[in-house]
């Protein structure tokens, strides 16, 4: 069973429907990745999973419907949301955001935590004291995926997270998404516009047109699917 299964999902906003009637899967431990144009469906795919927008069709994780949830209750459950523009508290300290990633545990000795997302992201050790408003893109993104990492998901929604950030940044943004995938077994679903990039770390993806999938496969298989390469990896 997968840990994330969409099907006939349809999505929107007010009378706009975005999404057509999607259907797409993630396992347990898999990063998949979202390819697709803007407007395409991709941003709203990650909301309607988190429950942020107006959706119908069925949305199971781990078994469990998820349609009657909203977004606190999917983070509850195991699903991290870290959305395009980062959205760290500004006013609050690196170590404060942190912290706040925690909220949704039960428990509250979170100290091994703090130090794991160090681990991955030693400038964030060096600024734990400096409000996030301050850090650069590429600092704030860290914080953001290591504040989701805090509530020890199963299953990490990542927007974009290399937008705006210089190549070397988001390559290393990329490797310690794959480290976070093998050192805990946390399922991605990411979405991206660099597809070069996400299908060197994804297993599988899935390309969206028009808020339906056009075209889905292993990393591989659409490395060398002809329409795939012409329209998104550039060779």
């Amino acid at each position: 069973m997968p840990l994330l299964e969409l099907a006939r999902l349809n999505a929107g906003y007010g009378p706009r429907r975005v999404l057509h009637e999607l259907g797409l899967s993630v396992d347990e431990g898999e990063i998949v990745a979202v390819l697709g144009a803007n407007g395409a469906g991709k941003t709203t795919t990650l909301r309607a999973i988190s429950g942020t927008i107006q959706r119908s069709g069925d949305i199971r994780f781990n078994g469990q419907s998820l349609l009657q949830y909203g977004a606190a209750q999917a983070a509850k459950l195991g699903i991290a949301h870290v959305p395009e523009g980062r959205g760290t508290m500004g006013q609050l300290t690196v170590l404060e955001n942190l912290q706040l990633g925690a909220y949704v545990r039960k428990d509250r000795f979170v100290g091994a935590d703090v130090e794991r997302v160090f681990e991955y992201f030693p400038i964030l050790r060096e600024r734990h004291k400096q409000f996030a408003g301050t850090l650069s893109g590429g600092e704030q993104q860290m914080l953001s995926i290591g504040r989701a990492l805090m509530a020890r998901p199963k299953l990490m929604l990542l927007d974009e997270p290399s937008l705006g950030l210089a190549p070397l940044v988001a390559q290393s943004i990329f490797s310690i998404i794959e480290s976070i995938n093998r050192d805990m077994a946390t399922a991605v679903l990411l979405v991206e516009q660099n597809a070069v990039a996400a299908l060197d770390i994804s297993h599988r993806a899935y390309v969206l047109e028009a808020g339906t999938v056009a075209v889905s496969g292993s990393s591989d298989e659409l490395k060398a699917h002809d329409g795939v390469r012409r329209s998104y990896l550039g060779y």
